[in-house]
C-alpha cells in the first residue's frame, strides 16, 4: 500500500505531543513491510487558500510552521489522488483537524484533510466526498470548512463504547455514497492511548468497512494521520488500518 511520508516529519518542530520525538519513527518501522513510501511534496499557496484565509496562512507562516505544514497538506492532496485508483496513508504532520479557514488550535495548521479534498473537487476528480472522523477529539476545522460545501459530508463519530463505536462506523459506512471517502485518522481512541476505548484490531475493521464501502461506490479511499500519542501502539494501530484499507491482494 502506498504511505505518503517525508523524512522531514521526522523533526521536532513544536513541544506538542503530535510533534514529539520518536512518533513518526515508531510508526515507520512498523509499517515499513508493508508500505510502498511516496516522498511527499509541499502544497502550493494557492491550494492552501482553498480552505484557509490569507490572514491564516501569514499567521502560520510567522509561528516558523509554514514549510512543514504546508509539507503535511501536500502529503494529504497526494494521498487523496492516489486513493482515488487505490487506498493511500498519508503519513503526515503536523495533524489538521482543529484547523478552520482563519484559525487554529489542537495541533494542528492548515486542515490537510479540506486542503485535500478542495484541491480534488477544484481539479474536477471527484462530485461527492464524505469524511470520517475517528479521532478522539472532535474535527471543529474540518466542519467549519467544509460543512457548508454540499458535496462533501464529514462525519465524526460519537459513540462512547467500542460496540457503539463500531456500529456507528459500520452504519455510516452501509450508506455512504461517494467518489472519495477520507478517514481522518486519529488512534488516540485507542485502549493505551487518551481515550482508552478501542483496540488495535478496531481500527482493522474501521479500515476494511471504508474500503469495502468504497468499492461499492466505485469510489476510492484513503487516510491522513491525526492524533495517536502512545508510540508503543500508534505503529501497530496504523498499521492494522492500512491492511484493512489494502485490497486483499496487497
Amino acid at each position: 500500500m502506498k504511505v505518503v511520508f517525508h523524512d522531514d516529519f521526522y523533526a521536532v518542530y513544536t513541544s506538542d505531543p503530535a510533534a514529539a520525538p520518536g512518533r513518526m519513527e515508531a510508526v515507520v518501522a512498523e509499517i515499513g513491510s508493508l508500505a510502498e513510501f511516496v516522498e511527499a511534496r509541499p502544497a502550493a499557496a494557492a491550494q492552501l487558500a482553498l480552505a484557509h484565509t490569507t490572514s491564516q496562512i501569514e499567521s502560520v507562516s510567522n509561528l516558523g510552521l509554514y514549510s512543514m505544514a504546508a509539507l503535511a497538506a501536500g502529503g494529504a492532496i497526494q494521498a487523496a489522488a492516489i486513493g482515488l485508483t487505490e487506498s493511500c496513508f498519508a503519513l503526515v504532520r503536523p495533524p489538521g483537524h482543529h484547523a478552520s479557514a482563519g484559525s487554529c488550535w489542537g495541533f494542528c495548521y492548515f486542515n490537510n484533510m479540506a486542503v485535500a479534498l478542495s484541491v480534488l473537487k477544484l481539479e474536477g476528480a471527484i462530485e461527492t466526498a464524505y469524511v470520517l472522523d475517528i479521532d478522539l477529539h472532535f474535527g471543529d476545522g474540518t466542519v467549519n470548512i467544509l460543512n457548508d460545501r454540499d458535496w462533501v459530508t464529514v462525519h465524526n463519530v460519537e459513540a462512547v463504547d467500542r460496540d457503539g463505536f463500531l456500529d456507528e462506523v459500520a452504519q455510516a459506512m452501509a450508506a455512504c455514497q461517494a467518489d472519495i471517502i477520507g478517514i481522518s485518522a486519529g488512534f488516540d481512541y485507542h485502549r493505551d492511548d487518551w481515550g482508552g476505548l478501542l483496540l488495535t484490531e478496531d481500527y482493522f475493521e474501521i479500515g476494511r468497512l471504508v474500503r469495502e464501502s468504497a468499492t461499492r461506490s466505485g469510489g476510492g479511499c484513503f487516510a491522513v494521520l491525526e492524533g495517536g500519542y502512545n508510540h508503543q501502539v500508534l505503529g501497530a494501530n496504523v498499521k492494522a488500518l492500512i491492511r484493512g484499507m489494502s485490497e486483499p491482494s496487497e
